[in-house]
């Protein structure tokens, strides 16, 4: 897993680790760090023209070390400092290898350094920068961002908060972000993260100092030992059995795909209910598929046998018989996946109590949102806020409703009162299209059935949700249906990155 830490943890960290070290140490280690990754990106360092977009705080010292270390390499070295101050000892190190720092003022003359640039790097603004870019630090991003050079960041991006990776205003847009001895949560969210490019982390010996991470972000190697066994006396019981009631009449679709996606994940056995023409289109798709007809306006019944997980909620509906539907699979004592017309009904105002049944709950509970129907849930916001501070409502509803929250989105976030954040990397706009969430359901199901706790089971079907979409046609559209092919090609690629010597990152 990477680790990332918010702001306040960090600068506690930083302040431990630098009352032992002498007074310079740190920012040293962080530009040796930064001059080796904007040296990376060059095809030589000798004769190159570096521009260092330059604030008043340490990430403007970061910057004129570091280019004071490649200005000795023989690159060519500008300084564009807009801050109040600058950094004095840092300018003074470039100067003496024949760097050049002066003051931006937006003139010909700043745009034809940035024009000209082999590479751009901004040390505008530090990690406990908020509220977006104000002038002259916006001017600057734009010209940045319509400069031909890449541009590295450092720490992050100015104007994304550290924290929450929200943009409220103007940023800067990287190619690469170099930070520093941790990850800061802004990295793995959207829309920050989507403005950081890669990230390439630099070890300044802060991780002694660190506590455990607020926001975590798994790597195929994780989901490689996340996923069941398949060992030689796994049965379907040992697999799991899980019951899926998704689909209706008028979105009979959903079930197919949910019921898909948990095949195609490994389940051992699906135990599908439905309305009688909704039953005989899954058993024409997936024959394996134990199904019984029913109708869920009369009928609260989890079939014969007993299941290990339930899904419910995909395409169902919202009439009074479905919310007594969802009102038997909450008070079941099984693992329980509430899906699309299930939080519908959770969110509605007719006094049937589902949210408090949720919050009663003893069993575990996963709730799978778009950013709509989270602000519906928590009520007093709309679906903007919750897609620019994903994180913060993902953790908001978690504790409200005291379980798991997955939000699903550019970024999908996973939540509860009791762990760290996780946040999956392998989101796509690939999956923009209706559909996939079914899919994602199933396989989430799959998961909770063979026995994968809540939180793991979340952020392992989403990860392998999001390699689904860019293997199934070699990262071409697709459509829903598309993942069920695409879904056993990530299993299998998650697996060998668990085989020594064979690691994707996705």
């Amino acid at each position: 897993m990477l680790n990332a830490h918010t702001v306040d943890v960090v600068r506690e960290a930083e302040g431990a680790l630098m009352a032992r070290l002498p007074e310079g140490t740190l920012m040293r280690r962080a530009a040796t760090g930064l001059a080796v990754e904007c040296a990376r990106l060059l095809p030589s360092v000798y004769g190159a023209r570096i521009v260092l977009m330059v604030g008043s705080g340490d990430n403007g010292g970061d910057a004129l070390y570091a280019g004071a270390g490649l200005a000795r390499r023989g690159a060519m070295v500008r300084a564009l400092t807009a801050g109040s101050r600058v950094h004095d000892a840092g300018a003074a190190a470039l100067r003496a290898v024949g760097g050049r720092v002066r003051a931006f003022t937006g003139s010909g003359a700043d745009g034809a350094d940035l024009f000209g640039a082999d590479l751009i790097v901004d040390g505008l603004l530090g990690i406990g920068g908020r509220g977006g870019l104000r002038e002259p630090h916006a001017e600057l991003a734009v010209q940045a961002a319509n400069a031909p050079a890449p541009v590295v960041a450092v720490d992050l991006p100015s104007g994304i908060d550290a924290d929450t990776g929200e943009v409220a205003g103007h940023a800067v847009r990287a190619d690469l972000t170099v930070t520093f001895g941790t990850h800061k949560p802004g990295l793995f969210i959207d829309p920050g993260s989507e403005r950081a490019g890669r990230v390439r982390l630099v070890d300044i010996g802060l991780g002694p100092e660190l506590p455990g991470s607020d926001v975590l972000r798994p790597q195929a190697v994780d989901i490689a030992g996340l996923l069941p066994g398949s060992g030689a006396e796994a049965d379907k019981y040992r697999r799991g059995v899980l019951a899926i009631r998704a689909g209706s009449d008028r979105f009979r679709g959903a079930a197919v795909l949910a019921v898909g996606g948990a095949l195609r994940t490994g389940v051992g056995m699906v135990k599908y209910g439905g309305p009688e023409r909704v039953t005989d289109q899954v058993l024409a798709r997936w024959p394996e598929t134990v199904a019984v007809p029913l109708d869920p306006r009369r009928s609260t019944d989890l079939g014969p046998g007993r299941a290990a997980a339930v899904v419910v909620g995909s395409g169902r509906g919202t009439d009074s018989g479905e919310a007594d539907e969802l009102e038997a699979v909450l008070d079941s004592d099984l693992p329980v996946l509430v899906d699309a017309d299930g939080l519908t009904l959770m969110s509605g105002k007719d006094g049937r109590g589902l949210a408090d049944r949720v919050r009663d709950r003893s069993a575990p509970t996963l709730l799978t949102p778009h950013a709509g129907e989270l602000a519906r849930l928590l009520g007093d916001v709309d679906r903007g806020d919750v897609e620019a501070r994903r994180l913060e409502h993902a953790r908001r509803a978690a504790r409200s409703f005291g379980c798991a929250v997955l939000l699903k989105g550019s970024t999908t976030v996973i939540a509860h009162p009791d762990a760290p954040a996780v946040v999956n990397p392998t989101g796509t706009p690939l999956l923009a299209s209706a559909g996939t969430g079914d899919v994602l359901s199933g396989a989430v199901g799959a998961l909770l059935a063979s026995g994968v706790p809540v939180v793991e089971a979340a952020l392992c079907g989403a990860y392998l949700h999001g390699r689904a979409a860019r293997l199934a046609h070699g990262g071409a559209p697709i459509s829903a249906s598309d993942l069920l092919d695409g879904l056993p090609l990530a299993i299998a690629e998650a697996r060998r990155a668990g085989r020594p010597g064979d690691h994707h990152e996705g």
